[in-house]
């Protein structure tokens, strides 16, 4: 009586890399060791170049006199933090700031909240003209601010605005909502119509169903508009030059220019200046953060 042993056959799908010999090279999905020493030294040269602009700028904040500039390397024997102080204790730093977060703040939540609601209304209303409603949104970004600037100029001399933050935030909210918007638009685009019938089954009305459903869903999109809008206020210097015209009014960005006169430039307080100017904005960065990479990527995801 003969016997026969049986043998499977070998998968005809299975991956050759799989039955690789031990020490022939990396599976599939892995990465050679020289590969990630070369991924990982760029990504450290990428992250060098990077910091070293806000490595020097504390750098020379930290010279006492205002020609340390012209030699960096005098800096290191006679470091202090005599500019801080100054900049405290002695310019209208806080009246500044004040102005500045007023300002920042104030633009962040009325153009959020307009781009918002356009956003929505163009993403699930059709009514006549809402495809070039939003193309008019975005050919008034193409215009430049040395040609805004006089019209701008005269409406907020009629309404009285001049020297007045409602004023300067009106005219930030021109310029961050049409962006806002059609980022918002995009991101509304990928919530589902069946969350607005659903709350209409409930009794929601279209407001209600906005504030109630559409927005806490909408938060990774409304985190980036609520940070270019802060970060639109927060820098900008030709509007806030132009229309503000206490000192006390000013915001950072054009209190930082009093440091800069046509025979004198105080470079040392400049720098101290802009480093302590840096830690609203990295506050505020800190707090949106988790929602900024989804929000700048789920928009692009649906037309």
């Amino acid at each position: 009586m003969s016997t026969t042993t049986a043998t499977s056959p070998a998968p005809a799908d299975r991956d050759p890399a799989d039955t690789a010999p031990a020490g022939k090279g990396p599976r599939r999905g892995e990465r050679s060791l020289a590969g990630s020493l070369t991924s990982h030294g760029i990504l450290v040269v990428a992250s060098l170049i990077a910091l070293f602009p806000i490595a020097w700028l504390v750098y020379l904040s930290l010279g006492p006199d205002k020609d340390d500039y012209l030699h960096p390397g005098g800096i290191l024997g006679k470091m202090t933090f005599d500019n801080y102080s100054f900049v405290l204790q002695h310019t209208p730093f806080f009246d500044w700031m004040w102005s500045t977060l007023l300002v920042s703040l104030g633009t962040t939540v009325i153009g959020v909240l307009v781009a918002a609601t356009t956003g929505y209304a163009v993403s699930r209303m059709r009514f006549p003209g809402y495809k070039k409603f939003m193309w008019v949104l975005l050919v008034t970004q193409m215009f430049p601010v040395a040609v805004l600037m006089v019209p701008m100029y005269e409406i907020l001399s009629e309404l009285q605005l001049i020297d007045n933050y409602l004023g300067l935030i009106l005219v930030y909210c021109s310029t961050a909502v049409p962006y806002c918007a059609w980022l918002l638009k995009g991101y509304f685009d990928t919530i589902p119509f069946e969350i607005d019938e659903a709350g209409r089954v409930d009794g929601l009305s279209p407001f209600g169903t906005f504030f109630r459903l559409i927005l806490p869903l909408a938060k990774p999109g409304l985190a980036v508009a609520a940070f270019y809008s802060f970060i639109t206020a927060f820098g900008e210097v030709a509007f806030a030059s132009t229309f503000m015209l206490s000192d006390t009014k000013y915001t950072f960005a054009v209190g930082l220019q009093s440091f800069v006169s046509e025979h004198d430039a105080q470079r040392n307080l400049m720098a101290a200046t802009a480093v302590l100017v840096a830690i609203p904005v990295s506050a505020f960065f800190y707090l949106v953060q988790k929602n900024l990479v989804t929000g700048l990527t789920a928009g692009g995801t649906k037309g």
